[in-house]
């Protein structure tokens, strides 16, 4: 079932309630009252910004990485060993979230979804500390990285971008290193072929949901 929401009103229903392929609702707000409230139960906007109608997403299997099972391939860690890239954190937000709606024309294939209204929505999530980014730098240029939201001891992976070889896995595995400790988890949101040669797997729901609900 897919529940029409109010934007002047913030909530949303029971997630097991939503598709078999995991939308759940249409409508709210991309505001941070909506995203906060979206992730704590792990939802999450996702929809083509042609469209304008804001779509809300939480599959009942999620696909998730663990930061100390990540995959570090002999030829990323010689990658690593060399020292091409340098790695920074919220150090280039903007130039982040705008370099993974742009980067191999993303911005003009058919479904994309990381146009204005997201950005700016993340932005302010990320000026109010609940969204963080990972720079990857050759030289002075930036090369890649990732965004997502971070609340508590979780990370809700939105988007990654690379312009040079692995940058984007260089900025995964920096992620997960800066995690370890934690005890929480990366929501990846949807298998690819790239995460999930990076360690990712399926975990059902309340097993989620007891990563998000830990103190």
């Amino acid at each position: 079932m897919i529940f029409a929401l109010d934007e002047n009103r913030v909530g949303f229903p029971n997630p097991r309630l939503g598709e078999e392929d995991g939308l759940l609702a249409v409508g709210g707000a991309l505001t941070v009252e909506w995203l906060l409230t979206a992730y704590s139960y792990g939802i999450f906007p996702w929809f083509a910004f042609r469209e304008r109608q804001i779509q809300w997403w939480c599959p009942m299997q999620r696909f998730v990485i663990f930061p100390k099972e990540i995959h570090i391939s002999h030829s990323m860690r010689q990658l690593l060993n060399k020292g091409t890239y340098t790695v920074t954190l919220n150090k280039a937000f903007d130039q982040v979230i705008r370099g993974c709606g742009k980067a191999q024309q993303r911005d003009t294939m058919e479904g994309a979804w990381l146009g204005d209204d997201i950005i700016r929505a993340y932005t302010e999530m990320h000026l109010h500390h609940f969204a963080a980014s990972v720079e990857v730098w050759q030289d002075d240029t930036l090369v890649g990285g990732l965004y997502g939201i971070n609340i508590g001891r979780n990370f809700f992976g939105e988007s990654m971008f690379s312009l040079a070889p692995s940058a984007s896995k260089v900025a995964l595995i920096f992620l997960a290193g800066i995690m370890e400790q934690s005890g929480g988890i990366i929501d990846c949101q949807f298998e690819t072929p790239h995460l999930k040669s990076m360690g990712g797997r399926y975990i059902d729901y309340d097993e989620y949901m007891s990563y998000l609900n830990e103190e």
